[in-house]
């Protein structure tokens, strides 16, 4: 085998390793340090990686690899200096788009810098080597550069699935954040988390809405699925329940009538739902169930109760079948709805997650605030594996003449 070839069989083997080492995870900073590290391997010296955030923004230094002494400063590059000269000079020998690397003093090894970008796009920073001993190789320099490229399609892949979660988790927000507004005589607290930074949302959502008489529906739901189009089938849930709502129908008859839509669009993700009417004037609560968990009221002494409810099919598979069931639900006493995430555990059977939040004891004479803060922080749901919607409901009680 001739020297050449042997170069074209090391390259060949460079790229193949790189194929599988790099871009392991959607993490940027775990494909950087996986490119700094190969490159630090194949081309002997040592690599340092500094990611652009944004066009024209601050370089951050997020990977460094190899020997120690070899001339790698603590510094980002900056933008003008750094990713700019690497993205628009052209290494003439080899076509590629890589420069030397800035070195002043007796920082003159051998070094080159070159763009983290796909071809033709914008750069997302830049990746430097430097090593002493001889120069780079036109075989070397051109592994830089489809190494780099390599692990620049998987930055903007990473980056284009960060937005897209982004943009979902902002419009699930939208859409839970704000319910409509009870009478003036109910106190109501709700809260939506994530599941996780980076979690693709779900299709959690909480509600109420004004009858008349002074009495206030509660909903809270969970469409099967994640992401967009489980956020964007919720909105389509709760826009069909507001104008089922409006006509005054009792809950097991809002829930029949939303089944029947739902069943027949093909499109719509079943959904699980608990709606609860609430009459302050009477003292009642009147519960409905499609699929969802039951509720748990919590008395004046902090102790909760699990409310036994007829549970009918989830929405959307046309069968129907929902019962109504009333209880009295007095001026001390704070109704909880919720989703399966804050009391679901992986691997754990549901009685014994339920058993957990009936088994909590809060401070005496909890608002609808505290308890909602008091069993999210108490069962850890922040670190839940999925989505949590909380909507927490108490009667006004009205001053004395």
């Amino acid at each position: 085998m001739t020297e050449r070839d042997e170069a074209l069989l090391t390259r060949a083997r460079a790229l193949e390793q790189a194929i599988g080492e790099i871009g392991t995870t959607l993490d940027e900073t775990t494909t950087c340090r996986e490119l700094a590290s190969l490159l630090a391997r194949h081309l002997h010296g040592s690599v340092t990686v500094d990611l652009l955030d944004e066009p024209g923004g601050p370089i951050r230094r997020v990977a460094l690899a190899g020997a120690a002494g070899a001339g790698v400063g603590g510094r980002a590059l900056t933008a003008a200096t750094g990713v700019g000269r690497a993205a628009t000079r052209s290494d003439r020998a080899t076509g590629a788009d890589v420069v030397p690397a800035a070195g002043t003093g007796a920082d003159r090894a051998p070094s080159l810098a070159v763009p983290l970008a796909v071809r033709g796009g914008r750069p997302m920073g830049t990746v430097i080597v430097r090593r002493s001993g001889p120069g780079f190789s036109a075989d070397e320099v051109a592994v830089l550069q489809h190494v780099s490229r390599l692990a620049a399609r998987h930055l903007g892949h990473a980056r284009r699935l960060a937005a897209t979660e982004d943009t979902a988790l902002h419009l699930q927000r939208a859409l839970v954040a704000e319910p409509g507004r009870p009478h003036p005589n109910l106190e109501v607290a709700g809260s939506y988390l994530p599941a996780g930074p980076r979690a693709l949302v779900g299709g959690d959502w909480f509600e109420t809405v004004r009858l008349h008489y002074g009495r206030s529906l509660l909903v809270v739901g969970d469409v099967m699925g994640h992401g967009l189009d489980a956020a964007v089938d919720m909105n389509a849930y709760r826009a069909a329940l507001r104008e089922v709502a409006s006509t005054d129908l009792p809950p097991h008859r809002v829930l029949r009538h939303l089944d029947s839509v739902v069943a027949e669009d093909d499109a719509r993700r079943p959904a699980t739902c608990l709606l609860v009417q609430v009459d302050p004037s009477r003292g009642t609560a009147t519960f409905a169930n499609a699929g969802h968990l039951p509720p748990a009221v919590f008395g004046a002494d902090g102790s909760a109760e699990l409310v036994d409810l007829p549970v009918g099919p989830p929405l959307g598979t046309g069968v129907g079948g929902y019962e109504p069931t009333t209880r009295p639900l007095t001026p001390g006493e704070t109704l909880l709805i919720f989703t399966d995430g804050l009391v679901e555990r992986r691997g754990e059977d549901i009685d014994m997650s339920l058993a957990r939040l009936a088994a909590l004891r809060l401070p005496a004479d909890c608002g609808p605030e505290r308890v909602v803060e008091e069993v999210l922080r108490r069962l850890d749901a922040h670190h839940a594996e999925d989505d949590v919607a909380v909507l927490a409901a108490r009667v006004r009680i009205r001053p004395g003449p």
